[in-house]
């Protein structure tokens, strides 16, 4: 059976969903779990307890839910989308477009051209953002299409926002050099 981060906080599987709610979730089922607030065994919650099991399956939930990036991956591989180990497939011309930019952050840190890496790092940002609004469209509309072309579709373009991620992880490197 796969984590499912979003029934262990009791939240529905949607890529859209609210950091609040998700903060909401997270506090009141740990609330629940609190070995203090269990009804059997109070003094004796010992470590690998059912309760400390389920704060770990809570805080790996909500680390999940609360990051983007995770949550999608996790709700395409819940709707029975290829993982990314299974699916390594990219957008047409996108590895091209990102080994470029890939050389020239290369150059920039190379150089210590901080602004440079700063340009860089902003169109990094606006892609991720663009990533984001496109898996939550491709997301919401699968309702309407479900077919196995669809979370492939999705695969492709998870792919694709996590190029983007490892990109702005070696700009932030590079700014602590």
């Amino acid at each position: 059976m796969a984590f499912d981060p979003f029934a262990i906080l009791g939240l529905p599987r949607r890529f859209d969903l609210d950091a609040a709610a998700v903060q909401r979730a997270y506090l009141a089922r740990a609330a629940m779990a609190h070995p203090d607030l269990a009804t059997a065994g109070l003094d004796e919650v010992a470590e690998g307890s059912a309760g400390v099991a389920d704060a770990a399956a809570l805080n790996r939930a909500k680390a999940v839910l609360d990051d983007p990036e995770q949550r999608a991956d996790a709700l395409l591989t819940l709707l029975g989308g290829p993982t990314r180990e299974a699916d390594r497939s990219l957008p047409d011309g996108f590895l091209a477009q990102i080994m470029d930019i890939r050389e020239r952050l290369d150059e920039a840190v190379a150089s210590r051209d901080g602004a440079a890496a700063a340009e860089l790092e902003a169109w990094a940002g606006r892609r991720r953002a663009a990533h984001v609004r496109a898996a939550a469209e491709m997301f919401a509309a699968l309702p309407e299409r479900t077919a196995p072309d669809a979370l492939r579709a999705i695969r492709r373009e998870l792919n694709a926002w996590r190029y983007i991620e490892r990109m702005l992880e070696q700009v932030r490197d590079a700014d602590r050099m």
